[in-house]
C-alpha cells in the first residue's frame, strides 16, 4: 500500500507548532527560523486543503482539524521516540522485555529480578505486565510467557512449568476440614478465557469426589493477585496457583491442607523463531531454571 503523505518536515512543523502554541518556539524547537515553520505549515494545509491553525496575535490555535491530527502525530512521534531510545540503548546496555500476565509478574517475575541482577549485572529487565496477548513485534517484546495449552505457531517455544491448584488460607481461620469452608467466603477470580480445563471451584468440588454447595459465600475478583492478596488477609479460602503463592505458604501467612490438588495450564516461554541475541538467550536460560527449582513447599 503505498501512503501518501505530506513531507515529514511539514508534519514536524505541524505538531511542533500544535505543541507549543507558537510558531515561534516550535521554530527554536526545531533549530529552523519561524517563517520555516510558517511555510511548512502553509504546504501542510495545502496538502490537506483546510486550514489547522488560526493565526492570531503571538498566538496560534488548532483548528477543528487541526486538533483531530495533533494527538495522531504527537502519539506517532513518541512511539518513534520509545523505540528509536530503546535500540540505542541496547546497543550501549542489553536489556530484554518480559511480558506476563499481571499475576504472574508481580507475584512470579518481580521477586526474582534481584536474582536475575546478581547473575547478569550486564542485562536490564523490562516487564510488561498485560492480560492481553501481545504481539511480539509491535509491542517491542523481546520474550512472552503464556499460560495456556497451545499451540502457539510462527514462535520458538520453551516449556516452562505446568501449575497445579488447591485451596489456601490464612491459617488464623482454623479451618479443619473441608466441612469447615461453609464458613468462610470461597475466594475466586475471573478467567481471561472460558475453557472446560479452567481450575474453578466447581471442578475442585467434582475431583475431591464433594458436592459443590449450593450457595457459599463468595469474594470475587477480576485479578488473581487480588484473589491471593484476600486469602492471606484472611477473607476467606482461595483456589489458587501453588507456584504463585509458594512464598506466602513458606512464611506460613498461607496453609494448603487439603487435596486434592487440580492441574491448571502450563506456562511457556515464546521468543522469536530464530533469535541469537545473547541476552535473550541468557533471561531464557535463567526462567528455566529458574522453574526447575522446586515449584512447591
Amino acid at each position: 500500500m503505498i501512503r501518501r503523505l505530506p513531507p515529514l518536515s511539514a508534519l514536524r512543523a505541524f505538531e511542533a507548532a500544535a505543541r507549543h502554541g507558537s510558531f515561534k518556539r516550535a521554530a527554536s524547537d526545531l533549530a529552523v527560523t519561524p517563517t520555516a515553520v510558517s511555510h511548512q505549515i502553509r504546504a501542510l494545509e495545502e496538502h490537506v486543503g483546510i486550514a489547522l491553525f488560526e493565526r492570531r496575535t503571538r498566538q496560534v490555535v488548532l483548528t477543528d482539524a487541526g486538533a483531530q491530527l495533533y494527538p495522531v502525530l504527537r502519539d506517532g512521534f513518541d512511539a518513534f521516540a520509545e523505540v528509536i531510545e530503546r535500540l540505542t540503548r541496547r546497543r550501549s546496555r542489553a536489556q530484554v522485555t518480559i511480558s506476563a500476565t499481571i499475576a504472574f509478574t508481580a507475584r512470579w517475575l518481580v521477586p526474582r529480578v534481584t536474582a536475575f541482577r546478581a547473575l547478569h549485572p550486564n542485562i536490564d529487565l523490562q516487564l510488561q505486565a498485560s492480560d492481553e496477548v501481545v504481539n511480539l513485534d509491535s509491542a517491542g517484546v523481546d520474550i512472552a510467557i503464556r499460560y495456556g495449552t497451545g499451540p502457539y505457531p510462527s514462535f520458538s517455544v520453551t516449556p516452562l512449568f505446568a501449575d497445579r491448584f488447591a485451596p489456601v488460607f490464612n491459617p488464623m481461620l482454623k479451618v479443619a476440614s473441608v466441612a469447615d469452608f461453609l464458613q468462610w467466603p470461597l475466594i475466586d477470580f475471573q478467567w481471561r478465557r472460558r475453557h472446560p480445563d479452567n481450575p474453578t471451584w466447581s471442578r475442585w468440588f467434582a475431583e475431591a469426589g464433594l458436592p459443590e454447595p449450593r450457595e457459599p459465600a463468595q469474594l470475587r475478583f477480576s485479578d488473581e493477585s487480588h484473589a491471593i492478596q484476600a486469602a492471606v488477609a484472611g477473607q476467606g479460602i482461595a483456589l489458587a496457583s501453588l507456584a504463585l503463592v509458594k512464598d506466602e505458604l513458606a512464611a506460613g501467612q498461607l496453609v494448603q491442607p487439603f487435596g486434592p490438588l487440580i492441574a491448571g495450564f502450563r506456562h511457556h516461554v515464546l521468543t522469536r523463531p530464530g533469535e541469537s541475541a545473547p541476552e535473550i538467550a541468557a533471561t531464557v536460560q535463567w526462567l528455566q531454571a529458574e522453574a526447575a527449582v522446586a515449584l512447591y513447599p
